[in-house]
């Protein structure tokens, strides 16, 4: 899962999120509490908070998504190249494999 790309949603996750903040306004609306806004949705008290003072703000497109905080620094290729030398394990870069001399068990 690459959390850079998207906080590691994919894109029908993502879009349902969005949906999950846009329902929020129409609570909003409704003058619910934070509280049972933040249970109904699953999300915490303060993402309803941030999103009920967006609403107050700019109206019912406001807590919308303002999109990624950053730009993507890895190209695709890069990404793909990141995934395969990890993949190829502690061992293949000089280091040993932690994971061998952790395990529980007998030794």
């Amino acid at each position: 899962m690459r959390y850079a790309q998207g906080g590691g949603l994919t894109p029908a996750e993502q879009e349902k999120r969005e949906a999950v903040r846009l329902e929020a306004a129409s609570w909003f609306e409704a003058d619910a509490g934070t509280a049972g806004i933040a249970a109904t949705l699953r999300v915490t008290d303060r993402s309803v908070r941030r999103r009920r003072a967006a609403w107050q703000r700019g109206g019912t497109a406001a807590p919308a998504s303002a999109g990624p905080m950053s730009a993507e620094r890895l190209t695709r290729t890069q990404w793909q190249r990141l995934e395969a030398e990890l993949k190829r394990g502690p061992p293949a870069h000089g280091f040993d494999d932690e994971r061998q001399h952790n395990s529980p068990g007998p030794k």
